[in-house]
């Protein structure tokens, strides 16, 4: 039975026709996988953007954050963020996005958080897809390392390969939008 909302369901099939790709792949996480999602090619698209922002400001409200900043580990989280803070503008209530970048940049501010980033602000990281959850633990230490509260974590795909459970187990709530079952890629996930 398909439960999806229209909104739901357009995600879906926007993931499936742009961002999936089967073969052998090799992951950031070091695994290898039969198929891979290239959420950028979704996340990046102005019909993806446009999906994206509102079903996440949803899923919040059903969680029952009320963040201030949205944002997380560039490159993936990078264009999440950003579609919800312009759904958010829309909608009345403000978010602003940050973006964590991999290390410090050596000039300028030498700053690890760009963007609209304050110390003490409620906080949702941001992910493209979820594998090991690794790139969110990351941007989570970042965060609260410069003042972040963070209220947990969004990501636009789930593989289903352990990350979610290690982001709780961390102590982290998850929400995602899509799940690789969802996807109809179970299965074939090694």
């Amino acid at each position: 039975m398909n439960s999806a909302t229209p909104l739901e369901q357009r995600l879906r099939d926007l993931l499936r026709a742009r961002s999936l790709q089967r073969g052998d792949f090799l992951l950031a996480s070091g695994r290898r996988s039969s198929f891979y999602i290239d959420a950028r090619r979704t996340t990046m698209s102005a019909e993806g953007l446009a999906v994206i922002g509102p079903l996440a400001l949803a899923r919040f409200a059903t969680a029952g954050w009320r963040p201030q900043l949205v944002g997380g580990l560039t490159l993936g989280a990078d264009p999440v963020a950003c579609a919800i803070a312009a759904a958010s503008a829309a909608g009345g209530r403000a978010l602003d996005a940050f973006t964590v970048r991999k290390q410090a940049k050596a000039h300028g501010t030498a700053q690890r958080i760009e963007g609209c980033f304050a110390p003490g602000a409620a906080t949702v990281i941001v992910e493209d897809v979820i594998t090991t959850g690794q790139s969110a633990l990351e941007a989570i230490r970042a965060v609260e390392g410069e003042g972040g509260r963070v209220l947990g974590v969004l990501a636009v795909v789930d593989r289903e390969e352990g990350g979610r459970a290690a982001l709780e187990t961390a102590g982290y709530r998850v929400e995602v939008l899509v799940t690789a079952t969802q996807l109809g890629l179970r299965d074939a996930a090694p």
